[in-house]
């Protein structure tokens, strides 16, 4: 696997681009999930950058030893880690694992392989929290109290 700085908008973008091969393809659901959710604004690249770390993180996927491409995109824990530690702030984590969650439903259906991603960005982080608290989008309202 190629090395990205750390915190870099490559880096970040490595691991929405994992979540989105996780499920073995690449939708256009998830990409249009990514730009109507200001994905290439807050990874810090414009749309062809994407593409660049997407078709890397396919080259090494294909071509390392230890990583194996079957019916969905595999990579082992330790490999996977690896790629986690790269990103260690706390704010940049947080906005990729919203993102990666933003892909991740994007086709109304969370496959084995980006639920096994998603868990193991919230493990390795230290996000559980993270993961009970709703977007900041939203707001929830009891139905019926907000006046009609």
């Amino acid at each position: 696997m190629r090395n990205y700085p750390a915190n870099s908008p490559q880096a970040a973008a490595r691991i929405v681009a994992l979540t989105m091969l996780a499920d073995g393809h690449l939708s256009k659901a998830e990409l249009d999930a990514l730009e109507r959710h200001g994905g290439y604004r807050q990874l810090g690249l414009e749309p062809e950058q994407l593409h660049d770390v997407v078709l890397g993180l396919c080259e090494d996927l294909l071509h390392s030893a230890n990583l194996a491409w079957t019916d969905a995109c595999r990579i082992d824990a330790y490999a996977l880690g690896r790629l986690m530690q790269e990103i260690d702030d706390p704010e940049l984590r947080r906005r990729v694992l919203a993102l990666c969650v933003q892909v991740a439903e994007a086709d109304a259906q969370v496959s084995d392989g980006e639920s096994l991603m998603l868990t193991h960005a919230v493990e390795h982080w230290g996000l559980q929290s993270q993961m009970l608290q709703p977007p900041p989008s939203r707001s929830i309202e009891p139905q019926g109290l907000h006046g009609s």
